[in-house]
């Protein structure tokens, strides 16, 4: 099963969804995906407590969700957000701010 899914990821040209929370928990990155609507979505997200404002860093013991939902703070709209894994379309670094 691990080897379909590191191939899907592969043909996608993104990062498994075990990779991309490693990731996210070290860094900013840009992720887009398709929304539940249909519409695309590309969002500057973080899961790094290093970056997230202490105020909004998850309870211990927080509820739980469905594997396949990524929950990460938006680090544009300052808030948290979710999307789904199976509607990531490509993943990359922040621009470099000038």
């Amino acid at each position: 099963m691990e080897d379909a899914k590191e191939k899907i990821a592969e043909m996608k040209g993104i990062p498994t969804q075990e990779q991309l929370n490693d990731q996210l928990r070290e860094s900013v990155l840009v992720v887009t995906f398709d929304k539940k609507d249909g519409s695309e979505r590309v969002m500057t997200c973080t899961k790094s407590l290093d970056i997230i404002p202490k105020e909004n860093h998850p309870e211990e013991g927080a509820k739980t969700r469905p594997e396949a939902l990524l929950t990460v703070w938006d680090t544009t709209a300052q808030g948290w957000r979710s999307f789904y894994y199976d509607r990531v379309k490509k993943v990359e670094p922040p621009a470099e701010e000038v």
